[in-house]
């Protein structure tokens, strides 16, 4: 004689087909980084806060930099009212946003093949690469063609360093603790050029008031967008759709005048070929 089977079953049954009937996350797949921070009323942005004109923090420690004015204009776009920044690190980024950490990641990440197996990525906000410097008076130099035999300062241990000695010859490399250095004895006159980060050393200049310019064409060219969801596509449309309105209206370049020496990031923007 068989025994009666436990209600307990019947019960569970019938909750699990309410949930997913329902929607809920074993059949719905992860929920929006965007509706969240609407629910929420805050958009969680992880960023350095250590990679100024970026991201640092100010002599109040307060978040600031262009990647700091770009989140709270990108978040006010979004009809989110306000920004919570989360100081995290490359390493951690992509596992961050997987968690739900974080709803979005803007500081200069790099767009990579990889990562894209990994996480979404926006259209770019940003490009980044290694220039030439060279004092604001000079006009012998004018892009990296004319280094050959020149006095040239780089950073110790970076990738500036290894691509001067494979790509000049006859250059006379000295290499120094940091860009600020560098830039400092380009000034000065004791370096003919000096390569560091374009927008870095421009910010740099004008912080430290150094009398030098960028000239030609980037050597290395990084471009960077901001990163959430791999499937999150509410939040990849929403906020393409904010960086393409302040490319138009003026609004990123007006944030990249601020913090990059007068440099105009929309300008170098629309020189990339469409994404």
């Amino acid at each position: 004689m068989s025994r009666p089977r436990p209600l307990i079953t019947t019960a569970v049954v019938l909750l699990l087909g309410s949930a997913a009937a329902c929607g809920g996350a074993a059949v719905g797949g992860p929920r929006s980084g965007l509706a969240a921070a609407k629910e929420r009323g805050t958009l969680l942005v992880a960023n350095t806060q250590a990679n100024p004109p970026w991201n640092f923090v100010d002599e109040q420690d307060r978040p600031a930099g262009y990647d700091v004015d770009v989140a709270n204009e990108i978040a006010r776009r979004l009809g989110i009212g306000k920004v919570k920044f989360v100081k995290s690190n490359y390493k951690s980024f992509i596992p961050g946003v997987q968690s739900g950490r974080y709803d979005i990641v803007i500081s200069g990440q790099t767009i990579t093949d990889e990562r894209k197996k990994q996480v979404g990525f926006s259209r770019p906000y940003q490009v980044n690469g290694i220039a030439v410097f060279v004092a604001a008076g000079n006009t012998s130099i004018r892009s990296a063609s004319d280094l050959r035999g020149h006095r040239i300062a780089v950073t110790a241990g970076t990738t500036q360093e290894q691509w001067v000695l494979a790509n000049v010859p006859g250059a006379k490399v000295k290499t120094l603790q940091n860009a600020t250095l560098s830039l400092t004895d380009v000034s000065l006159g004791r370096e003919e050029a000096g390569l560091v980060s374009k927008f870095q050393g421009s910010y740099l200049a004008g912080k430290n008031n150094l009398k030098v310019k960028p000239v030609g064409p980037l050597l290395e060219t990084e471009i960077t967008g901001m990163s959430f969801g791999k499937s999150d596509t509410a939040m990849k449309t929403a906020v393409d759709e904010a960086i393409a309105d302040m490319l138009a209206d003026g609004t990123l370049s007006r944030i990249s005048r601020t913090w990059l020496n007068g440099l105009d990031m929309a300008a170098e923007l629309r020189k990339l070929p469409a994404q």
